[in-house]
């Protein structure tokens, strides 16, 4: 059931980043328990049927108490992974920070996920995803020639920058942990997982690809032949025929002469490139030119949007998205030959695990009522 089955994790309820390392994790047959306060906090809202709960156990303790504390440590006896998304020193104060975590199971991998990091002048700081990747340079460069910087929603700083770039860091050190015996402390910070993603991005700067301003380069919009176009119902089609052969299989699938867009790679025809391009594709609905784009390799693909993507033919056979309890999200990835990972369960009601789990740590049935009538859990 999925190539970490078997796997034990703590997760610590938090926003965004923290549960989406944890879900990566349950994706792939890990055993999650997510530990939240009794009552829930404003600050960490629960959406019900959301994707980022599914997959795991869900129990409610006031950690703040010594009995609270003692059952979170009773859990990470027995885990071999730990995530939390608190500022730095909070789960120091808990005195479940990472001395006291290792101390009980020394091959714990403790997973942290902050904005700036453990350290540093900023690290106590509030931010957000996009006070994070202002920082990277990741947000800079998104957008449209001579307008401002456009939010890619969250996705760079808390999942791909944050979240995703976490369960590799714990993955990492649980294949280091099956050399060594050890358990670690991986510490992930949004700022650098988003800077990380530039990569690419540095790489054609030192080679002087790029450095023309924000939506006017290869990449961003700035070229005509690797960005979005408006068809004749207000719909758009994705067009990256960056390759020569692929622009001249574009070019026939939206018959145009090759001779009037002869300058497509001089920056400066590419706004006549692009007039020709915009006038051509106006003519016809996105799915009309979806289906005289497909078999081609003219790479022209439909914008479709998060409603319309999981009925795509291609994502149907693929299995991309899945329906839990009616509700359709994605489904887990990758793939894997061998193990593959299993259909997630349903989201559980908020804490509504805690008598379970604590029954699996061995509280008998007269201590979980004691401590649920001490307020020490849900």
């Amino acid at each position: 059931m999925g190539p970490l089955a078997g796997l034990k994790v703590v997760e610590l309820v938090g926003l965004a980043p923290a549960p989406f390392a944890a879900t990566v994790l349950a994706d792939m047959g890990a055993s999650v328990v997510r530990v939240d306060r009794v009552k829930p906090g404003l600050d960490v809202p629960v959406f019900p049927r959301d994707p980022l709960s599914r997959s795991r156990r869900w129990i409610g303790v006031d950690t703040k108490s010594p009995a609270g504390r003692d059952i979170v440590l009773r859990l990470i006896d027995d885990a071999d992974v730990l995530i939390e998304g608190y500022r730095p020193g909070v789960t120091e104060r808990l005195g479940l920070g990472p001395s006291d975590c290792l101390d009980r199971n020394p091959r714990l991998v403790y997973g942290r996920i902050t904005g700036w990091g453990q350290d540093g002048p900023m690290a106590q700081a509030a931010g957000h995803d996009i006070n994070y990747i202002g920082l990277s340079g990741a947000l800079e460069p998104i957008g449209r020639a001579g307008e401002r910087p456009v939010p890619p929603l969250n996705l760079l700083g808390d999942f791909g920058g944050g979240g995703m770039l976490l369960a590799m860091g714990v993955l990492a050190a649980l294949v280091e942990r099956s050399v060594s015996g050890q358990g670690q402390v991986v510490d992930a910070s949004m700022v650098e997982g988003s800077a990380l993603l530039t990569a690419g991005l540095h790489g054609l700067r030192n080679l002087g690809l790029w450095g023309r301003g924000r939506g006017s380069n290869m990449l961003d919009g700035g070229a005509p032949f690797y960005d979005t176009y408006e068809t004749s119902d207000s719909k758009y089609v994705a067009v990256g025929a960056i390759e020569e052969r692929f622009w001249a299989a574009l070019l026939k699938v939206l018959s145009v002469d090759p001779s009037t867009v002869a300058g497509r790679l001089d920056p400066a025809e590419w706004p006549a490139v692009r007039a020709v391009l915009d006038a051509v594709i106006r003519t016809k609905t996105r799915d009309e030119w979806a289906a005289l784009a497909a078999g081609t390799d003219a790479c022209l693909t439909p914008v479709l949007d998060p409603s319309e993507a999981p009925g795509h033919p291609h994502n149907v056979a693929r299995g991309s998205f899945v329906a839990l309890d009616g509700d359709t999200q994605p489904a887990p990835a990758p793939k894997f030959s061998r193990t593959g990972s299993p259909v997630p369960s349903p989201p559980v009601s908020p804490r509504s695990s805690t008598g379970e789990v604590l029954t699996d740590l061995g509280y008998s049935p007269s201590d979980i009522d004691r401590l649920r009538s001490d307020g020490v859990v849900a």
